[in-house]
């Protein structure tokens, strides 16, 4: 070996001049990549801790961007309450007037009314306004505020009879008029069927939506 030739060179560079070569180590790539991945790691794993505490604070609820069900509207409109009961007949006084030639069809009509529990109140023949005027089975008359109450509660007895509201009459009593073509109330099971399908409970349904 030269004596020009540094320590440890092996003989490998002759310096010829007065300069020495660089001697600079190997670089270690390997372990720059691994301290990379490692610092990737410990992010992820401090990122995911962070989530993990967010959750635990938050009750483990997750935010949506549909919102919660309890942000959707229930419907359109509230509910309206159920309309009231109609009145039973027991508290319904009818009069009963004979509009044809046929006698005693009020009185027994009347019987009849009162056998299904209705209260009667006058019975004799129509008044000449409506004497043999009624062409169909018969006529309602009452209040204004029976239009919607008792008058239809008396029509379960005689569906095919007209209805009419009089405003300036006084009393609640209603007047059942028979007329020509009468032949006699509807059957009681039929009038009992309808009875109970006016006072089953109504009520108005409201909209809703599934999705929000």
């Amino acid at each position: 070996m030269s004596m020009l030739t540094p320590p440890g060179m092996g003989g490998k560079y002759r310096i010829t001049g007065d300069k020495y070569p660089r001697m600079r180590p190997p670089r270690r790539r390997g372990r720059l990549v691994f301290g990379l991945v490692a610092s990737v790691a410990v992010l992820g794993l401090i990122g995911w801790g962070t989530l993990q505490l967010i959750d635990v604070f938050t009750g483990g609820k997750k935010a949506s961007a549909a919102g919660s069900a309890s942000d959707c509207p229930t419907g359109a409109a509230a509910s309206p309450s159920p309309a009231a009961a109609p009145p039973r007949p027991g508290t319904i006084t009818v009069n009963v007037y004979n509009a044809t030639p046929r006698t005693g069809l009020a009185k027994a009509t009347a019987d009849e009314l009162e056998k299904r529990g209705f209260k009667i109140g006058e019975v004799g023949n129509a008044p000449a306004r409506f004497d043999q005027k009624i062409k169909g089975t018969g006529m309602l008359i009452g209040p204004g505020s029976a239009l919607n109450t008792s008058l239809p509660v008396l029509a379960t007895q005689l569906g095919s009879a007209e209805r009419r509201a009089d405003a300036g009459r006084k009393g609640t009593a209603l007047d059942l008029i028979l007329g020509t073509g009468f032949q006699g109330l509807a059957k009681q099971a039929d009038a009992d069927k309808a009875l109970a399908a006016l006072a089953a409970p109504k009520q108005a349904s409201t909209t809703s939506k599934k999705d929000c």
